[in-house]
């Protein structure tokens, strides 16, 4: 590795070996980056140098920051992790807060500082967050003050966590109060574009979350492909969108795209599908990013708003159902934009746009991607066939020391865990999950996790969760039950139960639906068989 300034080579060291890497293309020009890069310099600061100083960067309903303004909060955050939180090139920073320009100044200046950024979802709770700290050794977080509850019961579960400043509080020692004695200006770390900047975290099928390795240039080569190519963003683009900051979809779609093409992006948390439609007509946004649970519950308010000024919406994060798609046009006169990524990818790998959609089609590799439809013994299936779909680009699947790095990436290709279909022309046909995620309005959620949390339960002997069908959500959480001796089935029991998932884990992976058994389908070696409760159910 050259050109690296990294201190703390923890996140250098814990990357897989080499021969587990997947195979990386650079086959376009635009993806051919210098040795030595800082992805927020490129991002922020360029963008003021080449004129765009006075342009609004990032918008919410209170304040507006232009391109200038956003570079000075971000220096002068740079300034505090370096000078007052003391933080070396290569520390590892968690980032807690919902969709709002302190987050993006943030995670900007984490990466100006030479940090490695590790946002994490505002619902998760401090089990959740304890896991991530331990795994990543995190000594640093910056965190919204809304949401210190679950990060102080985080920091008590361990003695990693040795610091954590707040923002958008009234605190002494708050973030914006340190800013105020830091500098507006801030030499950015003389990084190498191989020197990892993000550990964007992800659940597997066990539910034990894996942390997903991102360098500097990875950054810049999801802004080169997708938005270029399949979105053709344009300056006066401004975006706008549910999925949170911590999730990649939402980092790419409403922080980095924007930013990489000089255009706005509209920050804005607790969005439902009306005030989602409100707020694109209130700042007249161009593009939209969510998953097609919230595109089915826009289509009732599309003519209760003036959304004329949207011009591209992209599904994401789940399955885009035909109906939806059809729906949404007709009520909108918008063609959507689907289009399929992963966690360990950065973000969306095919789609189509425009004259090369093919309704019930996820689209074609994204220009600088390559894919392929493998069977299980990872020999390449033809058209027609239902296989494992595998893709190799500019990014790919890096786990911070993870076994699971050889089921991902076999014979240099990603595989995604999705069973696809290619046709004759080339078009990639979504079929299926082929582990036990369950994929619920854009969520990903590991069954056994939330059977975990039931068993927690005094009332549960046994549980098994999967992933129901939903005309809503796509899939809904649905779990098994089985009591212990001395319970009885009831509704208030259900809301127990319930309940107890949502104080235990993040609430959106609750059981929407629980039913009751007196036993659960097991191999004679004692395994849950969850495929036959799939069956039974779907």
């Amino acid at each position: 590795m050259k050109h690296t300034k990294q201190t703390d080579s923890f996140a250098v060291d814990s990357l897989p070996p080499k021969e587990q890497w997947p195979q990386f293309l650079f086959e376009l020009p635009a993806l051919h980056y210098p040795a030595q890069l800082n992805c927020a310099t490129e991002l922020l600061d360029k963008a003021v140098a080449a004129g765009l100083g006075g342009k609004p960067a990032v918008r919410s309903r209170s304040e507006t920051w232009t391109y200038a303004e956003l570079a000075d909060k971000v220096n002068r955050i740079a300034g505090v992790l370096a000078e007052d939180m003391k933080l070396v090139p290569g520390s590892r920073v968690l980032l807690r807060g919902a969709n709002q320009p302190m987050m993006a100044a943030s995670i900007l200046a984490v990466w100006k500082a030479g940090c490695i950024a590790v946002p994490t979802m505002p619902l998760l709770r401090a089990p959740e967050l304890a896991v991530i700290i331990e795994k990543a050794r995190i000594g640093a977080a910056l965190c919204a003050d809304g949401l210190r509850e679950e990060m102080e019961k985080a920091r008590e579960q361990g003695d990693i966590l040795k610091q954590v400043v707040y923002f958008g509080g009234n605190a002494q020692d708050g973030l914006e109060r340190l800013m105020e004695s830091r500098s507006g200006n801030f030499a950015a770390a003389e990084t190498s574009a191989e020197d990892v900047c993000l550990i964007a975290f992800t659940s597997g099928t066990t539910g034990k979350p894996k942390g997903t390795m991102h360098f500097h240039r990875d950054i810049l080569a999801a802004c080169d492909c997708f938005p270029k190519s399949i979105l053709q963003v344009q300056p006066d683009d401004v975006f706008i969108g549910t999925p949170p900051l911590a999730f990649t979809f939402g980092l790419g779609g409403l922080l980095l795209f924007p930013l990489r093409a000089g255009a706005t992006a509209v920050l804005l948390e607790k969005l439902t599908p009306e005030t989602l439609m409100q707020a694109v007509q209130e700042f007249r946004t161009t593009v939209c990013f969510t998953a097609p649970t919230f595109y089915r519950q826009m289509i009732g308010f599309a003519d209760r708003y003036d959304i004329s000024s949207l011009k591209k919406s992209v599904s994401a994060g789940e399955a885009l159902p035909t109906a939806t798609r059809d729906a949404w046009q007709r009520a909108t006169g918008i063609e959507m934009i689907d289009g399929i990524g992963s966690t360990e990818m950065l973000h969306i790998f095919i789609s189509a746009a425009g004259a090369d959609i093919r309704p019930g089609a996820v689209g074609k590799p994204v220009p600088g991607y390559q894919a392929c439809v493998l069977d299980d013994e990872g020999r390449p299936l033809g058209p027609g066939a239902v296989g494992r779909l595998a893709v190799r680009g500019p990014t790919g699947c890096r786990y911070l020391s993870d076994p699971r790095q050889a089921d991902y990436v076999q014979h240099g290709w990603n595989l995604t865990g999705d069973a696809f279909e290619m046709d004759a022309d080339g078009y990639f046909w979504y079929r299926a999950r082929t582990d036990d995620m369950i994929i619920s309005a854009g969520y990903n959620i590991a069954g056994p996790e939330v059977e975990d949390a039931l068993l927690k339960h005094p009332a549960v002997a046994e549980c098994a969760v999967i992933g129901a069908a939903d005309e809503e959500r796509g899939q809904i959480v649905k779990a098994y039950v089985v009591l212990r001796p001395g319970n009885v089935q009831s509704a208030e029991l259900t809301r127990q139960l319930q309940d107890h998932v949502k104080q235990s884990i993040a609430p959106y992976k609750y059981p929407r639906a629980i039913e009751y058994r007196d036993a659960l389908p097991r191999t004679e070696t004692g395994k849950l068989q969850r495929f036959k409760l799939r069956q039974e159910t779907n």
